[in-house]
């Protein structure tokens, strides 16, 4: 359900309004494809699947929701070229040698107009989850401006349902100390934070215009090599990690955990114990709660969540310091 995750914190005022209220919200923007002359068209679907119609799903107190967008993206170029025909044919027409800019910017407005509908369309869908308790928000987003954009749909959602206070604002979550310092940490001095284990990937890149990387895959980190290049100004950039020996997952200088999956020691079991028709709820539950217990020890192994009133930042603005975990 979950291969990434960048990680909000809601406002400690925030309260989740009734499901049914905040489906009809979902369903009045459900997700439409692009028209043929639309470049992008954003909407809520069904996190169980095409099967289902619910857009608002609840597994034990957990809320799901998933945002859906297509978009025609259109090679730059294409449209010059299709502007520059258009400005030779304007000069044999006029006779004018020079076009001006006003004139041009209309042309790249036709061109842009006549070339969308030919135009493949690319879709993408990412789950949110909102847990109403420890008041945190979860986006399955490999891009900090992509999950910024998804989270401002919600925000937007919620503050359409009636009787919804204005102005429901988050901020991405904050810690004392850097991801990166911290994984130079653990790798220069060999100790992995309490619960966690490092594994065998690890990113290190240098700080500079040439960036020079260094990569070990499925190679011991435990070696002199590894400090020595930390000792030469070389920061982590990605550590593959283990959680209690239950979910392994990449955490990224960015603070962002990606490639998330869950060990057999978890999913142990519940093909015994049977799934519900579609599996939606088992998944749920078992990702919700492993992530639950995961993201409080994590923001611990990175000295704590700095303390601060999420009110302060509205979502609007943190696309320009987007930091998860």
């Amino acid at each position: 359900m979950f291969k990434t995750a960048s990680i909000f914190r809601i406002a400690d005022d925030f309260v989740l309004p009734p499901l049914e209220a905040l489906e009809e919200v979902l369903q009045a923007a459900r997700f439409m494809p692009c028209g043929a002359t639309q470049a992008e068209s954003s909407g809520w679907v069904a996190p169980r699947g095409n099967k289902s119609t619910v857009l608002v799903e609840s597994v034990g107190g957990q809320v799901i929701v998933k945002l859906c967008s297509e978009r025609r993206p259109l090679p730059a170029s294409a449209v010059k070229a299709a502007v520059e025909e258009r400005i030779e044919k304007y000069k044999q027409e006029t006779g004018r040698e020079r076009v001006g800019s006003k004139i041009k910017k209309e042309f790249k407005e036709e061109a842009i107009l006549d070339l969308l509908p030919r135009a493949f369309t690319k879709r993408s869908a990412t789950t949110l989850w909102i847990d109403p308790v420890h008041k945190f928000l979860v986006v399955d987003s490999g891009s900090l401006t992509g999950a910024d954009k998804v989270v401002s749909h919600l925000i937007e959602a919620l503050s359409e349902v009636p009787g919804s206070r204005p102005g429901i604002q988050v901020k991405p979550v904050q810690t004392t100390m850097a991801a990166a310092t911290a994984m130079a940490h653990w790798l220069s001095s060999r100790e992995a934070p309490v619960g966690f284990t490092v594994d065998r990937d690890c990113e290190l890149k240098m700080p500079d215009d040439q960036k020079s990387t260094v990569r070990y895959s499925r190679h011991t980190l435990e070696i002199d090599e590894v400090a020595q290049h930390i000792a030469s100004g070389k920061v982590p950039t990605q550590l593959a990690m283990t959680w209690n020996d239950r979910v392994s997952f990449m955490l990224t200088d960015a603070g962002q955990v990606k490639k998330l999956k869950l060990l057999d020691v978890v999913l142990d079991g519940v093909q015994d114990k049977g799934k519900d028709d579609d599996g939606f709820d088992t998944d749920a539950a078992i990702v919700t709660g492993e992530l639950s217990a995961l993201i409080p020890d994590l923001l611990e192994a990175l000295g704590g969540e700095l303390s601060g009133d999420a009110s302060a930042l509205p979502t609007e603005a943190a696309a320009a310091g987007l930091a998860a975990v």
